[in-house]
């Protein structure tokens, strides 16, 4: 296996339990270095489930997590951020009381991103905050607190970057947008993994999706191809899907 294609992230069995219910049942999938990779299937299969545990805001009940060849399961969320691995959330925390500015230059001096990283005014620029770049983050509407809570963790220089349902609420306009943003991303080899119910915007960005159900994988290939699948038809598309 070459170097770009051997695996930044590695998931091995992974296990997680909330009492007795097994939210993450035997999980396997990797990721590779500038790979867009989706993570779909119903509610409570286990999506989110997934994301929480690789960025370390749940331990795992069993199983490895790999990243970069060392086992990362159990590693807090903070220091995970120094290695390289961030998220947005599917409803952004910022602080409220600071500007969007201060928002992003608190994530960027925790981070302490390298020298290649995008400046703080490039990365204003870049996703279209800067009329409201001096406004308190409590100020802006849903779909700029989303903008923000990506901005936020590309600040701190990601090489693993965890997308969960960044594209809810966004326009067709504004999902073209940040679709473009997610593969320009990616070209310059941040790896990143999307957790999404929005199928256009899944099979616009994607190189891969795993299906979940049951907090297992159930497919892994391309989109085109999983609509196919009986099995995955009957547990999440839906038949209407399968024309």
């Amino acid at each position: 296996m070459s170097p770009e294609m051997t695996p930044i992230l590695k998931v091995s069995g992974l296990i997680k339990r909330f009492g007795g219910f097994r939210a993450l049942d035997g999980l396997n999938f990797h990721v590779t270095p500038g790979e867009i990779l989706g993570l779909v299937g119903p509610n409570g299969s286990g999506k989110t489930t997934a994301i929480n545990v690789i960025s370390g805001l749940y331990a795992p009940d069993g199983g490895n997590i790999a990243f970069d060849g060392a086992s990362i399961g159990g590693i807090a969320s903070h220091k995970l951020v120094h290695r390289g691995i961030n998220r947005t959330f599917q409803v952004p925390k910022p602080f409220q009381l600071l500007t969007v500015r201060q928002n992003i230059e608190v994530a960027r001096a925790y981070g302490m991103p390298g020298n290649g990283a995008p400046s703080v005014d490039a990365l204003i620029d870049d996703y279209k905050l800067r009329d409201v770049a001096d406004r308190p983050a409590a100020d802006l509407n849903s779909v700029q607190q989303k903008i923000l809570d990506l901005v936020r963790a590309l600040a701190t220089g990601p090489r693993l970057l965890l997308l969960d349902e960044l594209a809810a609420g966004l326009n067709p306009t504004e999902l073209d947008w940040i679709a473009g943003k997610i593969k320009d991303l990616a070209k310059h080899g941040i790896s990143i993994i999307v957790v999404e119910h929005l199928m256009g915007f899944i099979e616009q960005i994607t190189d891969r999706v795993i299906v979940l159900s049951a907090g297992k994988e159930i497919f892994e290939g391309k989109l085109s191809v999983a609509v196919k699948v009986p099995q995955v038809i009957e547990v999440f598309l839906g038949s209407e899907h399968a024309a």
